[in-house]
């Protein structure tokens, strides 16, 4: 190979480095699934969406990240793109027959603004399509001409990330200025893509649920690190920095969430993430901390004590909780169980009915009001992840079983969180089940220092 040659494989392999290794991306086959699978659910409807713009300002600490529906259909994880799919559709007396269309929409390579952001991937690049994973590559500044050719005339249906009442979307604005220019026909229905994509994402495949895994096992560790560092008169916030440190250098990118480590009261504050407050000798310490892999998430959460020794009264709480967890796996039933409060084979019910009938408050009242919160969420590319909820469990389901009980005039909260998959045999599996459960193996634990 001449040495041209090889100096020119060099440039295009380190040009093209940013793209593929930016973060740990499922094979572009799996994202063509994706938008496969949300083309049929629309009955010949267009879907259109989004990606955010870059980020600036204070609130951009840890760099661009992708909307998850943008990201979940297309892999993209740069700003300022587009898609647009378009299922199949019969000719009609007013149209022509239309086949199965995919474009990504990226922006105009701009070379002053990559000096400061770093080399993008242009829609004139010949191998955009092989790198993306999509049909058609194009310039963003062709969407509207798109949409003129592919939408049927005088009606149509359009789907897009629509804003909820008080809520922003990447899509909003980009809607209002092809409204301006006349890209739509004389009448369009415009239909929220969210919900279908909420079914879909229900339903995690082999890739999704090996990242969560990943993020998972990166999270453990870090739990791991936390129960030999926590002890009094270390701060709260210094269990925090150990704990984003070790999920980092084992690859996530960031807190899947604002850390919550809270210690004495704050242990009985849900979502208490100051993380400003020095650990005290007696105290319980709550620590509900997860990091996020390649956009995926997990959600762990594990109870000790200050000391490295529960109290009595802190033993009967922590054991009271497990106990409630593990009533709720050992009730889990494929297919009729369900994540609903108002279900009748709901897990919840199974939990507090557990913690209601177990132990007592200081004036001898039952402990079921102190469960406050909810067992269960899907976890995915939001710890708090999108799904239909009315579903009983099934394969690929990804989610919590986190019961909790909060006293705070004891000063003493406990909460057990754990991330569960069901497996294609119908098998519920604990991805967090290295880490300690019982009270014995959490001093344990915390005295292998």
């Amino acid at each position: 190979m001449r040495r041209s040659t090889v100096a020119f494989v060099v440039v295009v392999c380190v040009f093209l480095l940013p793209f593929a290794a930016a973060l740990d991306r499922q094979p572009n086959a799996d994202y063509r699934a994706r938008r496969e699978a949300l083309a049929r659910k629309t009955e010949g409807g267009i879907i259109v969406i989004f990606a955010p713009m870059e980020a600036e300002g204070p609130n951009d600490l840890y760099g661009f990240r992708q909307d998850n529906q943008f990201f979940y259909l297309s892999g993209w994880s740069e700003p300022g793109a587009a898609l647009l799919i378009a299922p199949p559709a019969q000719a009609t007396p007013s149209s022509s027959a239309r086949a199965y269309t995919e474009i990504l929409f990226l922006p105009a390579h701009n070379p002053s603004q990559e000096r400061w952001t770093g080399p993008k991937l242009g829609p004139e690049n010949p191998d955009a399509p092989k790198i993306t994973g999509f049909d058609r590559v194009e310039v963003i500044d062709r969407l509207r001409d798109e949409l003129v050719r592919l939408l049927p005339q005088p009606r149509a249906t359009l789907y897009s990330d629509l804003p909820a009442f008080g809520q922003a979307s990447a899509s909003a604005e980009a809607l209002d200025w092809l409204k301006r220019a006349n890209a739509f026909p004389t009448y369009v229905s415009f239909q929220d893509v969210k919900p279908l994509l909420a079914y879909l994402r229900t339903f995690k495949d082999a890739g999704e649920i090996d990242r969560i895994r990943k993020a998972t096992d990166a999270s453990v560790a870090a739990h791991l690190a936390a129960f030999h560092a926590v002890k009094p008169e270390v701060s709260e916030r210094e269990i925090s920095a150990l704990m984003q440190y070790e999920w980092g250098k084992r690859g996530c990118e960031r807190p899947a969430y604002a850390p919550i480590v809270g210690s004495g009261f704050n242990s009985t504050v849900l979502h208490y993430s100051d993380d400003s407050v020095i650990i005290h000798a007696g105290d319980v310490v709550v620590i509900d901390a997860a990091g996020e892999y390649s956009m995926y998430a997990s959600d762990i959460t594990r109870t000790f004590p200050a000391t490295g020794k529960f109290s009595p009264r802190q033993r009967e709480i922590y054991d009271i909780v497990l106990g409630a967890q593990q009533a709720a796996i050992a009730a889990f039933q494929p297919g009729k169980s369900t994540l609903r409060r108002d279900d009748p084979n709901s897990l919840y019910k199974v939990a507090y009915e557990y913690i209601n009938s177990h132990g007592k408050d200081k004036q001898g009242a039952p402990l079921g009001k102190y469960f406050i919160h909810g067992l269960s969420h899907y976890v995915g590319l939001n710890v708090h992840d999108d799904g239909d909820y009315t579903l009983p469990l099934a394969p690929g389901m990804v989610f919590t079983i986190e019961p909790g009980i909060y006293i705070p005039e004891e000063k003493l909260g406990v909460r057990i969180e754990d991330v569960f998959f069901v497996d294609n045999n119908d098998k519920l599996i604990n991805l967090s089940a290295a880490l300690p459960h019982t009270a014995d193996e959490v001093e344990q634990a915390m005295a292998a220092k």
